[in-house]
């Protein structure tokens, strides 16, 4: 009986140093499920690319923004849709905005020019800020793309 009673306040006390602060802590991040589809294609070194965000929730994104990545450096003098900004040298950022949970977002489109006229060019997409959201499941908001020099498009 006394073993019980120690065990139990030892217990007791551990809650009270580390063991329910923590479950508060992790309780008031708010989890969020982003994910990128849409399609790409290029011709003679021209990308175009269409993508609709989502958020499969359960909580809502108050602002989110994506990159999208290039394995060719891009041209220069890009023009770019609103919302989006060069970001290096292969590089655009573009803002989602807010996502509502389980909402979709607008379809964001962009053409860039790439140096040159490769054959082919992986194109790799992935969230850049997520209203500092918990994000358990990253193999949906982390695209990547191989898109051939065919006109076709390539949907990921």
């Amino acid at each position: 009986m006394r073993t019980t009673r120690v065990l139990a306040a030892c217990g007791a006390a551990l809650m009270m140093i580390g063991g329910a602060a923590p479950l508060a802590v992790a309780d008031a991040v708010p989890e969020a499920d982003l994910a990128y589809h849409g399609a790409a294609s290029i011709a003679a070194g021209r990308v175009g690319v269409r993508f609709t965000p989502r958020n499969h929730g359960p909580s809502a994104v108050s602002d989110a923004s994506v990159r999208l990545r290039w394995s060719e450096p891009l041209a220069d003098g890009q023009t770019l849709p609103g919302g989006c900004a060069r970001a290096g040298e292969r590089d655009v950022v573009c803002r989602v905005g807010a996502l509502s949970a389980d909402g979709l977002g607008k379809q964001i489109s962009l053409r860039v020019g790439l140096r040159g006229t490769p054959s082919e060019v992986l194109l790799e997409i992935d969230t850049v800020w997520n209203g500092g959201a918990v994000d358990r499941n990253r193999d949906n908001d982390r695209q990547r793309v191989l898109v051939l020099d065919s006109g076709d498009e390539y949907y990921f």
